[in-house]
């Protein structure tokens, strides 16, 4: 019955959809989360420079610590039937704005400790050259915090992927919801849901051999 369905009632067709969406979260949430955090780094590591920018990391704590702090699942219950309430905007870019901004918290601890990883000097010299701290920070520090960091990058990644099958929760067709949808079309649910532990495994450990090529190869470029 489920392979019939699979393969004749276009339950493939559901099943790609459902992959192509989950992996436009994560990707598109990830990078949302990369420009947001490394901004609310670099505002924490400025913190300490002077009295307004203290203010504003002040903001910035506030963030972090109420998307880490609260679960995925909530935060886009929030947004998609509170916030985004009547906003024309489709189900998906929602999503995707709610996961970008979930994955911001994560990676503004991340960058802040990558920022802090880069010598100090590196600062100093560009600012010597004549650049404003903002211009140094974004030119040659941020770029050199986040060399350091892709290996943990690469696994914000990887949770992302995962925490993509509460999508559903929210009228999206993630990986989770069309499995979940094949499995009450055939009324099995042994095989669909093992297909799709097994997608999963597989989606992770394709991003882990990309994870330690990059490293890999980042290393040889240090060398040279």
């Amino acid at each position: 019955m489920f392979l019939r369905y699979f393969i004749d009632y276009g339950g493939y067709k559901t099943a790609l959809t459902g992959l192509k969406n989950s992996l436009i979260i994560a990707i598109f949430g990830l990078i949302i989360g990369i420009v947001l955090g490394s901004v609310v780094a670099a505002i924490k590591v400025a913190g300490a420079r002077n009295r307004v920018a203290k203010i504003i990391s002040y903001v910035g704590d506030v963030y972090t610590s109420i998307f880490r702090g609260t679960p995925i699942v909530v935060q886009l219950m929030i947004f998609y039937f509170i916030v985004f309430n009547g906003v024309p905007m489709s189900d998906l870019m929602k999503v995707v704005i709610v996961f970008g901004l979930n994955s911001g918290a994560y990676v503004a601890e991340i960058m802040r400790g990558g920022i802090l990883s880069v010598d100090a000097g590196q600062m100093e010299a560009g600012r010597t050259l004549g650049l404003s701290y903002t211009a140094t920070m974004i030119k040659i520090v941020i770029p050199q915090a986040v060399k350091n960091v892709i290996p943990t990058l690469g696994n914000e990644l990887i949770a992302l992927t995962k925490d993509t099958s509460v999508a559903g929760y929210v009228a999206t067709m993630d990986l989770n919801a069309a499995f979940s949808a094949i499995a009450g079309a055939t009324y099995d649910v042994i095989i669909p849901y093992l297909m799709l532990a097994l997608i999963y495994f597989l989606i992770v450990l394709l991003l882990t051999f990309l994870i330690r090529f990059v490293e890999r190869r980042m290393r040889k470029s240090e060398r040279r």
